[in-house]
């Protein structure tokens, strides 16, 4: 099951997804559907994985579990394994591992999506000078430093199958869904 935003919200509640993560998760929805309608997707797929990326954000996490394995247990639990697949590629270490990097169109909209995000829609750029602010500890740092060129590299190649630049995103007021 692919569920439509109104399902996708009754699950933030079900699972106390907190407030500011739904203002992200609406935002990264909102610079999806900007690129969808540039490029040839699965909108309603895209859709709900952008609005369910971080639905593990409040909800117990089994031992071993990181995000989001949470999140893509919890919605093949709801039965939608197939929006599961589409968030499974999209913390910021998947694009370092070939085994979970964005393949798909829906998959690399997205994890680039939600680089644009923090509660502002931010770019690339100043997303990453925010993570950078925050000090991480070593490992993670070493992860966002090798994950930068990368994702940098994703948004060229997105940017360019959408014949828009990445400024134009910054500029969105509203977007059809």
């Amino acid at each position: 099951m692919i569920p439509n935003e109104v399902q996708a919200k009754v699950l933030w509640e079900k699972y106390q997804v907190p407030a500011s993560k739904r203002i992200h998760l609406g935002l990264v929805a909102k610079v999806a559907m900007v690129l969808a309608t540039k490029i040839q997707v699965n909108k309603k797929l895209l859709l709900a994985a952008a609005l369910l990326h971080d639905i593990d954000k409040a909800a117990p996490k089994f031992p071993g579990e990181r995000h989001p394995d949470a999140a893509v247990r919890i919605l093949r639990e709801e039965g939608m394994g197939e929006v599961a697949d589409v968030v499974r590629s999209h913390p910021l270490h998947a694009i370092l591992d070939p085994a979970i990097s964005p393949k798909t169109r829906e998959q690399k909209i997205l994890y680039l999506s939600d680089k644009m995000v923090k509660y502002d829609i931010v770019g690339v750029d100043q997303r990453f000078a925010l993570w950078r602010d925050e000090h991480l500890p070593v490992e993670e740092q070493k992860i966002l430093d090798a994950s930068y060129p990368k994702v940098k590299e994703l948004e060229q190649e997105v940017f360019r199958l959408a014949r828009i630049s990445p400024d134009d995103i910054l500029k969105v007021e509203e977007v059809p869904v």
